[in-house]
C-alpha cells in the first residue's frame, strides 16, 4: 500500500521567525539567561503534583522502546527506530529471513527528525541543529556506511523531498542561492552529486511550489505574484513551454495532488479546487484543457483534500480518499484496498487504522490501529492469507479502560457561527462531578484545526482529573473558506471569543468547575493563553504559556528571509501594521502592552533556538511582568526549538506543568 503516493516531504515553513545562529561552547545563550527560573524553582513547582497516580508523566510523554516501523520496498527488511538508555533513538534495520539486526542510523545530540527507505539498501533521514529547522537531507546505507548530507550548505532549510522511483535521484527544494526562495534540485543519493532544475529568479514574485510527475519532470510550478496572487503554469507536452493555467487569489485553493498515471491522458490530474465552492473538494481536471473532467468527492460540511494511490504494480488506481471529519473519516475506492478496509474494520471496529507501510508487491503491509484511548499498536497483513499479526504496542503501560473519552462536541457561537471541538472527559465528569478544566487552543492559527485520536496531554490532564477543551475556532482548517477567513485580522478578538464561548458550554453542560479553568496552549496556543488572561481574567485560574507570541510587532520583524515573499498575506491574516487603523488594533492585541490586565499565575516555556517564535517573545512577557512585581516561573531549554523534541526536556516540562496546575487550581 502506497501512504501518499510515496513521494517524501517535509513541511514548507510557512510561519518561521528569526534564525539563530549554530551556539559554540564559547558562543553567547540565545535571549536574556538571567530571566530563566533556577532549577529549585522548577522543582518546587513539580513537588505540587502530588497524589496516588496510577500513571506517570513518563507513561504518557517517554518515548516507545520501538516505533517508526517501515518495510524496505523489496519486503527483505524491517527498520525502526529503537531507544538506548540514554534516551537516543537509533534506526535499526532487521533482515527478516535471518534476523540479524544492524544499527543502520545513530542518533548523537541531534534529533533524528524523519527517516524512510530510498531503496532496499539505501535510507535516508533529515536533522536539524538543536531545533533551529534548518534542516538537511542525510542517506546512508543500511550498515550505517557512506553516509553523506545530500544537502551539505550552511544556513539552508528544505522546502520538499520527492523520491524518484527506481533511480538514485531525489528531487528537493531549497533556499541555497537565496535565502527568501526555494529552487530544485535533483541529488544522486548515492553519489550526493546535485543538479539544479530550475532557476527561481524573481524574489519579488518567487515561485512557491513545483509539479514533478513521478519520474521527476517538472510539469509545473505556482508563482506566487506580490506576495497575494497565485499563478498556476503548466507544460505544454508538444511544444515545452510553460502556460498560465489559473490565476487566484491565494486565499482560494487549486493544488494539483497527483498526476492520474492510472489515464492514458498524460495531462489528466487529481486536483484539490474551493474555486467554485466553499469547502474544498476533489476532481479529476485536465490541465491541458483547463477544464474538470468529473468530481472525485467533496463532503457538505468539512474539506477534503487527500488521496492515496497505488503503485506500478497496480497501475496507479486510486485506493482511497481521507479527509478529517468529526474523526478521520477514510472512502475506499479500489478494491484491493476494500478488501483490506472492511478486514480491518471487522477486526478493529470504529477505531483507526491506516496503512503506513508496504513493500513494492504489497505482499505484506504494516497498519497502524489507533483511538482517543489507545496510542497505537502496529500490525502486520499478510495479503495472501489474509491474515494479522500483532508487532508492536508502542505504549501497553495505558490501559484503554484506563484512559478518558475525547468526546466531538459543536456548539453556537456568540455571533451565530458553528464551531467545532472535543473535550476530553476525565471517569469523575462522565459520573457528573465538575471537574478542573484546562482549555487548549490550537497553534497556527489559520488552516490548523483539532482532530479526534489519542493525545497524550489531554490523557495525561485527565489522569489529575482535569477535562480538557480543544475549540476550532474560526480560522481553523477543514470547515471550508468562508469559516477560515472569518478569523482573518480576528487574531486576539472574535478567535478568542469562540474559544470563551466554548468554555461556557462547557461550564453549561455540566463538566467544568467555573472556579477553576486553566488556558495551555504552544505557538499561537500561548499568545492565545496569554490573550486569554488578558481579555477574559475571571475567566480563569491560570495559564501556561508555551513557545507563545507576546508582541505582534516584534513578531513580524523576526521573520526569517524566506517568509518575506508570504509578507502580504501575514497581513490579511493577521494585522497590516502600515495601516495606523490596524497597527493600533494589534497593539491592543498585543499582550506585552497590556500586561497591567494579567491578575492570574502564569508559567512561560520556550525553546531558545526556536526560528518561528523567537525567544525574544517570551523574554519580553517575562521582564515586563516581573518589572511590575509578577513572578512569572520561566523555563527555557537551550537544545530545543519551536517545541520541544528531546525526551528529557519534554518530561521537565510536563511535570512542571502539572506542579502548576496543581498548585492553581487545586487550591
Amino acid at each position: 500500500m502506497n501512504l501518499n503516493h510515496k513521494i517524501l516531504t517535509t513541511a514548507h515553513i510557512v510561519i518561521s521567525t528569526i534564525m539563530i545562529n549554530a551556539q559554540s561552547s564559547t558562543a553567547k545563550l540565545p535571549g536574556d539567561p538571567t530571566l530563566v527560573s533556577s532549577k529549585a524553582t522548577l522543582e518546587k513547582l513539580i513537588s505540587y503534583d502530588k497524589g496516588n497516580f496510577k500513571y506517570k508523566v513518563e507513561d504518557y510523554f517517554a518515548r516507545p522502546k520501538a516505533s517508526q516501523f517501515k518495510i524496505s520496498p523489496d519486503g527483505q527488511y524491517l527498520s525502526y527506530k529503537e531507544k538506548d538508555k540514554d534516551m537516543k533513538n537509533h534506526v535499526y534495520v532487521k533482515d527478516l529471513k535471518s534476523g540479524k539486526i544492524t544499527k543502520a542510523l545513530v542518533e548523537k545530540e541531534d534529533l533524528i527528525r524523519s527517516y524512510g527507505w530510498l531503496n532496499k539498501s539505501r535510507l535516508f533521514y533529515t536533522q536539524d541543529k538543536g531545533g533551529n529547522e534548518n534542516i538537511h537531507l542525510y542517506a546512508a546505507d543500511i550498515d550505517g556506511k557512506n553516509l553523506k548530507d545530500l544537502t551539505p550548505f550552511e544556513g539552508i532549510t528544505l522546502g520538499s523531498i520527492r523520491l524518484v522511483k527506481d533511480t538514485d535521484y531525489v528531487v528537493v527544494t531549497m533556499n541555497k542561492n537565496n535565502k527568501q526562495i526555494f529552487e530544485p534540485y535533483k541529488i544522486n543519493f548515492k553519489t550526493g552529486e546535485i543538479t539544479q532544475l530550475y532557476e527561481n529568479k524573481d524574489a519579488k514574485s518567487p515561485i512557491d511550489d513545483y509539479l514533478f510527475d513521478k519520474d521527476g519532470n517538472l510539469r509545473g510550478y505556482i508563482v506566487l505574484e506580490n506576495g497575494l496572487t497565485t499563478k498556476t503554469y503548466y507544460k505544454d507536452l508538444l511544444t515545452g513551454k510553460f502556460n498560465l493555467l489559473k490565476s487566484t487569489d491565494w486565499k482560494d485553493t487549486f493544488n494539483v495532488i497527483s498526476f492520474n498515471y492510472n489515464s492514458k491522458n498524460k495531462d489528466e490530474a487529481y486536483v484539490v479546487t474551493n474555486l467554485d465552492s466553499d469547502k474544498a473538494r476533489i476532481v479529476l481536471y485536465d490541465l491541458k484543457k483547463n477544464a474538470i473532467i468529473k468530481e472525485v468527492y467533496s463532503n457538505p460540511t468539512f474539506d477534503v483534500s487527500s488521496i492515496s494511490l497505488a503503485e506500478k504494480n497496480r497501475n496507479y488506481e486510486l485506493d482511497y480518499i481521507n479527509y478529517n471529519g468529526i474523526k478521520d473519516e477514510v472512502i475506499p475506492v479500489s478494491q484491493f484496498y476494500k478488501e483490506i478496509y472492511n478486514k480491518l474494520k471487522s477486526e478493529f471496529g470504529e477505531k483507526q487504522y491506516y496503512v503506513v507501510s508496504s513493500d513494492d508487491n504489497e505482499n505484506k503491509l504494516l497498519v497502524v490501529v489507533s483511538s482517543d484511548r489507545l496510542y497505537g499498536k502496529y500490525y502486520e497483513y499478510d495479503t495472501k492469507s489474509k491474515s494479522l499479526k500483532l508487532l508492536f504496542d508502542l505504549m501497553p503501560q495505558l490501559k484503554e479502560e484506563d484512559m478518558a473519552e475525547m468526546r466531538p462536541i459543536e456548539f453556537k457561537s456568540r455571533d451565530g457561527l458553528t464551531i467545532h471541538g472535543y473535550i476530553t472527559l476525565p471517569k469523575a465528569a462522565l459520573q457528573g462531578q465538575k471537574v478542573p478544566l484546562i482549555v487548549n487552543p490550537h497553534g497556527g492559527p489559520q488552516g490548523i484545526r483539532d482532530n479526534w485520536g489519542f493525545n497524550p496531554e489531554t490523557q495525561l490532564f485527565a489522569s489529575r482529573g482535569y477535562a480538557t477543551l480543544q475549540v476550532n475556532f474560526r480560522i481553523s482548517g477543514g470547515y471550508g473558506k468562508e469559516f477560515q477567513t472569518s478569523g482573518y485580522k480576528q487574531i486576539g478578538r472574535k478567535a478568542m471569543d469562540d474559544v470563551e464561548d466554548g468554555v461556557k458550554y462547557a461550564i453549561q453542560q455540566g463538566w467544568a468547575d467555573k472556579d477553576k479553568v486553566a488556558i495551555y496552549g504552544g505557538s499561537h496556543g500561548g499568545y492565545a493563553t496569554l490573550m486569554g488572561l488578558i481579555k477574559t481574567p475571571d475567566l480563569y485560574s491560570c495559564g501556561v504559556d508555551y513557545v507563545g507570541v507576546s508582541n505582534i510587532f516584534t513578531f513580524f520583524d523576526s521573520f526569517p528571509e524566506y517568509w518575506k515573499p508570504y509578507k502580504e498575506m501575514v497581513k490579511q491574516i493577521w494585522y497590516d501594521l502600515d495601516n495606523p487603523e490596524e497597527a493600533k488594533i494589534a497593539k491592543e492585541v498585543s499582550p506585552v502592552f497590556q500586561i497591567d490586565k494579567i491578575k492570574k499565575p502564569l508559567f512561560v516555556v520556550q525553546g531558545a533556538n526556536d526560528p518561528r517564535v523567537n525567544i525574544n517573545e517570551s523574554d519580553q512577557i517575562v521582564k515586563a511582568l516581573r518589572n511590575k512585581g509578577f513572578e512569572v516561573p520561566y523555563m527555557v531549554k537551550y537544545d530545543e526549538g519551536h517545541g520541544f523534541g528531546k525526551e528529557q526536556n519534554r518530561l521537565d516540562f510536563y511535570k512542571s506543568m502539572l506542579g502548576f496546575f496543581a498548585e492553581n487550581l487545586n487550591k
